[in-house]
């Protein structure tokens, strides 16, 4: 095998939930902007995380029947931003396009309108299913004295994998965990399915989940210790990453996993799981299910499998735990391939997600 690099793809921290309330948007925006402060936004652009904040999370109180916003940091090797995710249930938007046009804010909100937000925002997309519900996501960079985003925030918007995570009702802390990372081979090899033939110029995408045992901050050390080791290990070949995941687990109540690696040159993506992680190929009309197989990461892992399937054209890869029931319809949903993955991930999450688990969300597109 030759050479091997890797590199953590955008990751997010200081991530907090806040429900639906008649306090969601007071303390959405003291605290969008208290975080603003604390990655090194300048004045005048913390002041417009807050603005944005509000308005959104205003939308949320007024019109959702259930809802809540997500707020956290991103950060690359040299830039961090805020992002915020509303989601909720209730009427939807019947016009997306008309609800971001200028004038058109809801009674009761600061008056710049979702359209102004859009544009305050360094990458910003919405999803709105009449009947069901809305999800929307922004992104804030520093600004340049030219005005634009930094180049960071142009990587953040064609990023491609994205997700979330929430803790069962009455914690704070998720059991729950998942990253990703790229693999950039150097040399091609020969193709084992050890990470080598890969096209350099098109480098692999890994994602790990995983869902400690339970849930609290024992189940959330388990699933911390699969982070590391993911991203420790030298493996980029599914079942070493497991292996490794497993050899970490020891110690802790342990949990189940799975590991994806997608080749983009190769169209195809190599699965190995363990536990009831689920994870779906989906296309525009097609769902295929990527088998586990049952046991305990960290305690009784038994013979690992890795399955291989072809990617569908313009879909997603989707990993859940079963903080997320599987019936959910995708198709349902119109038009939702053509978002972002952090918002398909939010729709998953709205439409399928339960409040007694931990429940974490991760969608893999746009790179096949």
């Amino acid at each position: 095998m030759g050479p091997v690099s890797t590199r953590t793809i955008l990751t997010s921290r200081d991530m907090s939930w806040f429900r639906d309330g008649p306090s969601l948007s007071t303390a959405a925006r003291g605290a969008a902007a208290a975080l603003a402060r604390r990655i090194g936004l300048d004045s005048h652009r913390v002041a417009e995380v807050a603005i944005a904040v509000t308005e959104a999370a205003t939308n949320v109180q007024r019109h959702a029947t259930d809802g809540a916003l997500l707020l956290r940091t991103l950060h690359t090797q040299d830039e961090a931003a805020v992002e915020f995710v509303t989601v909720d249930s209730g009427p939807g938007m019947v016009d997306v396009t008309a609800s971001l046009a200028d004038g058109a804010s809801s009674a009761g909100t600061l008056g710049i309108g979702l359209g102004a937000v859009a544009r305050l925002a360094d990458h910003f997309d919405v999803h709105s299913v009449p009947g069901k519900g809305t999800v929307m996501a922004a992104q804030f960079w520093s600004r340049q004295a030219d005005g634009q985003g930094v180049a960071a925030a142009l990587t953040a918007g064609r990023q491609c994998v994205s997700g979330m995570t929430r803790p069962i009702s009455g914690e704070i802390t998720c059991g729950d965990a998942w990253s990703a990372r790229l693999d950039t081979v150097t040399d091609t090899g020969t193709g084992t399915g050890t990470g080598t033939g890969t096209d350099p110029g098109h480098p692999a995408v890994l994602v790990m989940m995983c869902d400690g045992l339970g849930h609290g901050p024992l189940a959330a050390r388990a699933s911390a210790a699969a982070v590391e080791a993911f991203h420790d290990t030298p493996a980029t070949d599914p079942e070493g990453i497991m292996r490794a995941v497993h050899r970490a687990l020891r110690g802790t109540r342990g949990g189940a996993a799975a590991v994806a690696r997608i080749e983009p040159a190769a169209r195809r993506v190599q699965y190995c799981g363990v536990g009831n992680i689920s994870g779906f190929l989906i296309g525009h009309d097609t769902r295929k299910t990527l088998i586990s197989v049952p046991g305990i990461v960290g305690a009784n892992m038994r013979r690992l499998r890795t399955f291989e399937e072809p990617l569908p054209e313009g879909g997603a890869l989707t990993m859940h735990s079963d903080g997320l029931t599987e019936r959910w319809d995708h198709m349902a949903l119109p038009g939702l391939l053509h978002h972002a993955p952090l918002v398909v991930a939010g729709q998953l999450l709205r439409e399928a997600g339960v409040r007694r688990d931990d429940a974490s969300v991760v969608v893999v597109k746009g790179v096949w």
